[in-house]
């Protein structure tokens, strides 16, 4: 209080905010001139600006008549400059360097808090700045002059050269074609120094007019740094509480919170998690924890999430291995990246991966030593897969880490069932990559092991629902024995009556219906989607009504159709594979998960128009599957082209593989010698795959 009386307020002053020329000022801040360097008002010669780059160039004369000008030094700056002649292209056309360039660069990136202030009759009017430009000396003449020099020199050696020219008049030149483009090549151009340098040097000058401190001009446009308006409607910025106003003169630093501890990567906040989306938060938990079972995925995402929509979200994110999730591989190893430990490619990565997550479907013990035989992968790399999903015992292996979920497999079999044919096309994709034997499809059976088995057998299937029956009849036979057992206690005059008692009869026979509801969760003899019986129409749930039907036919048809008329030529194997893929895409529940057989789905090919084409597969072809010997072609499609496939296709039931020339040849012949060859080249597009300069129908290359 003291200091405030000692203190005492002399004078109040308005202020005002005057916004006319808020976008358009700038503030120049030129450099500390020599003494022999003077300048005045008036020395301006020009002045131009780049508006986007906030880039100024000005350029001053000098005072020559100054005595602190060093006479001799400019004449020798505008001698290397300029040489001995001048002409109008020369920088200094007095033989003396008279004039100076200055080249701006911005002073500060944030000028929100500067302002130009007049105090003018007790009030001070304020406008904000645009810009903050810094004016250095530019020494671009000395380029020049190191440029003549090299010239001067060129000449001089040329002139010597040519005394004895001996030269020979053909000369060898080298010849190069610049390689495509690629996207991230194109990234990286753009982002580099010499791509920017490049955009600021595009951007055209503008040239400016320099107007003297006492011209008219510039008197006029000082009155813009007047506040146009006193009124207070006119200046509402400046209606600030004192807390606001506080808050303008001192606002928080952003800088401060960039400084504040942040928690590693491996540890997440579960308050911080909750707050991103439902795919987010299931894709972060399973990165970080690898292999977890859907009840405690649940768990973690807290109450009043429903368990649909985690489905839906889990299966993009994860796999179901032995009913629990684990993550997948490219979700760990994105695109683009390798492997800390050899620097393999993420693709190599994921496929070694995917070669252990599908062992573990089928057994819960992996030895480490067949899993880096078959997938070629450093022993770091093969130990970092199976540290993800499971644990080593001694002398016998790795074990999957969990035990088998068989609640989640018994109240979700759709998700089951769309996970298998998943599983099916990753295991068609793992055989052709690595040649996978029949020792190792085969799941290995060890002492103690407790596994629980996606696929069962139909063998397996006959023996456990024969067990049921037996189970069930016994049950029912003690029953009835025990209900006959009260009534005689009873002494009741009346007779018992029997058609009250029902009796459940199972049958025993084989070729009978069996009751199988208790290993609903299990694939009942499923593979890819479809029944090991070719005969059989029975779906997963009973047989099907004709409505239902009807709908499974036309749903089939119309993948068939739609798939052909985009592939043009299939084998059977390739086309179960991409079936199993549509399922995987389908909701849970949809007609097309009541069961396909190979023969539904082969005589549904032959009734949308396509034909089997005969292909005369070489003898020494071995351990190929029937289903990569039947190949079927698309034989009318409706448009121009179906006329030279048929003639190509008709090549392939003589040939098994095809030289160009020939395919050629033949189109000529069949259809007119007016065949162009790029309608050549889309019916062999359309049908035909190259292997070693020889053409071969779609997946009948056998290497």
């Amino acid at each position: 209080m003291a200091n405030e009386e000692d203190d005492p307020i002399i004078q109040e002053i308005d202020v005002y905010l005057a916004k006319s020329l808020s976008e358009k000022l700038y503030m120049f801040q030129y450099p500390i001139r020599p003494a022999s360097m003077t300048y005045d008002d008036v020395t301006h010669l020009s002045a131009k600006i780049k508006p986007k780059q906030q880039k100024v160039e000005l350029e001053m004369a000098i005072d020559t008549l100054n005595p602190n000008y060093c006479r001799s030094k400019g004449e020798q700056i505008a001698l290397n400059v300029d040489g001995t002649c001048t002409d109008e292209t020369s920088t200094y056309s007095s033989k003396l360097m008279d004039r100076q360039t200055f080249c701006s660069s911005q002073a500060a990136s944030n000028v929100s808090r500067y302002a130009a202030a007049i105090y003018r009759k007790g009030e001070l009017h304020l406008t904000p700045l645009y810009g903050i430009l810094q004016l250095r000396p530019s020494f671009s003449y000395l380029d020049k002059a190191d440029a003549k020099h090299r010239e001067r020199e060129a000449a001089n050696e040329a002139g010597d050269s040519s005394q004895d020219e001996a030269e020979d008049d053909i000369k060898q030149i080298t010849v190069r074609f610049s390689r495509p483009e690629t996207e991230q090549a194109r990234q990286r151009r753009v982002q580099s120094y010499e791509f920017l340098q490049k955009r600021q040097a595009e951007e055209h000058w503008v040239h400016l007019h320099y107007y003297g401190l006492r011209d008219s001009r510039s008197e006029h446009e000082r009155q813009y740094l007047l506040s146009q308006g006193h009124g207070m409607a006119e200046n509402t910025e400046l209606i600030k509480s004192p807390s606001e106003y506080l808050m303008m003169l001192m606002p928080p630093n952003v800088e401060e919170e960039k400084d504040k501890p942040v928690a590693p990567s491996n540890v997440l906040s579960m308050a911080q998690l909750r707050t991103l989306p439902l795919a987010d938060q299931i894709k972060i938990l399973m990165k970080n924890v690898k292999v977890m079972p859907f009840a405690n995925l649940m768990s973690l995402l807290g109450s009043g999430i429903d368990s649909t929509a985690v489905l839906r979200c889990i299966q993009q994110v994860a796999m179901l291995v032995q009913g629990n999730w684990v993550v997948k591989s490219d979700v760990l190893y994105p695109k683009d990246t390798s492997s800390p430990h050899s620097g393999v490619p993420a693709e190599v990565l994921c496929r070694g991966r995917d070669f252990v997550m599908w062992k573990f479907t089928q057994d819960r013990w992996v030895v480490r030593k067949e899993v880096a035989t078959v997938t070629k992968l450093c022993p770091e790399d093969v130990k970092d897969f199976l540290e993800h999903m499971s644990i080593a015992r001694i002398n016998k292996g790795w074990e999957f880490l969990l035990p088998y979920d068989e609640d989640f497999v018994k109240k979700h079999p759709d998700v089951v069932q769309r996970q298998n044919m998943l599983w099916m096309g990753i295991q068609a994709k793992l055989e052709k990559v690595y040649n996978l034997l029949k020792e190792h499809l085969t799941p290995k059976k060890q002492d103690g092991q407790s596994a629980h088995p996606l696929l069962v057998s139909g063998e397996q299937r006959v023996n456990m629902a024969k067990a049921k029956v037996k189970q069930n009849y016994g049950l029912l036979e003690k029953e009835l024995q025990k209900k006959k057992a009260e009534s005689k206690a009873n002494d009741s005059p009346s007779k018992m009556d029997i058609s009250n008692v029902c009796i459940k009869e199972e049958p025993l026979s084989d070729e009978e219906p069996m009751d199988a509801s208790t290993y609903e969760s299990m694939n009942n003899g499923l593979v890819n989607g479809i029944h090991s019986e070719e005969n059989s129409m029975d779906s997963l749930n009973g047989h099907l009504p004709g409505g239902c039907m009807d709908r499974v036919a036309q749903e089939l048809k119309a993948f068939v159709m739609k798939t052909f008329k985009k592939q043009f030529v299939l084998t059977l194997s390739e086309l179960k594979r991409l079936f199993n893929l549509h399922l995987a895409s389908l909701p849970p529940g949809h007609t097309l998960f009541s069961g396909i057989s190979d023969k539904m789905l082969q005589d549904m090919v032959l009734d949308t128009g396509c034909k089997q084409i005969l292909v005369p597969f070489p003898p020494q072809i071995h351990a190929v599957s029937p289903d990569e010997l039947k190949v079927y072609a698309l034989w009318e499609a409706g448009d121009i082209y179906d006329q030279h496939r048929q003639v190509l296709l008709k090549i392939f039931t003589k040939n098994y593989r095809v030289r160009r020339n020939i395919i050629q040849h033949q189109l000529s012949q069949e259809c007119g010698e007016d065949l162009n060859k790029q309608d050549v080249d889309r019916v062999i597009k359309d049908c035909c795959v190259s292997h070693a300069g020889m053409w071969y129908l779609k997946g009948t290359v056998q290497s």
